[in-house]
């Protein structure tokens, strides 16, 4: 076999072992936490809350300005979740009126340039994506 050939052919990997497969996680199995993390991330909500974190921090009523269509219900319960699995840290001064501040952790950070990519494909794709909206009531 040629060194092309050796490049192109991933060499065989051994399966997990339990508590390998505990560590690092299986999403691909019913019961794996892990799926809550992937459904917090992959949110509507979650998406937009991590991009626009991305531009620093933020105060509650300037993340609902800047998230359109989001009720306060669920930007808090967003940001909840999102703060539970270490994404985001909320940061609240004891003053009159009470002050909240969101910004990104450096988990966060990472986790808002994954979904970035995907939002930006989305966008850039959209004019090819939107050409099979209905392609169905057409046949």
């Amino acid at each position: 076999m040629s060194s092309a050939a050796n490049r192109l052919t991933p060499a065989p990997q051994r399966p997990l072992s339990l508590s390998e497969k505990l560590v690092r996680g299986d999403l691909m199995a019913a019961a794996c936490p892990s799926r809550e993390v992937l459904r917090h991330l992959t949110s509507r909500w979650g998406v937009l809350v991590l991009i626009a974190l991305r531009s620093g921090t933020l105060r509650f009523g300037d993340l609902r300005r800047r998230i359109g269509g989001v009720s306060e219900r669920m930007l808090a319960q967003t940001l909840q979740w999102l703060e539970n699995d270490g994404m985001v840290e909320r940061k609240a001064y004891k003053i009159v009126p009470p002050h909240v501040e969101y910004t990104l952790t450096p988990l966060g950070e990472e986790a808002a340039e994954k979904v970035r990519d995907l939002a930006d494909w989305i966008e850039t794709s959209l004019p090819r994506i939107s050409r099979h909206w209905g392609a169905d009531r057409d046949a």
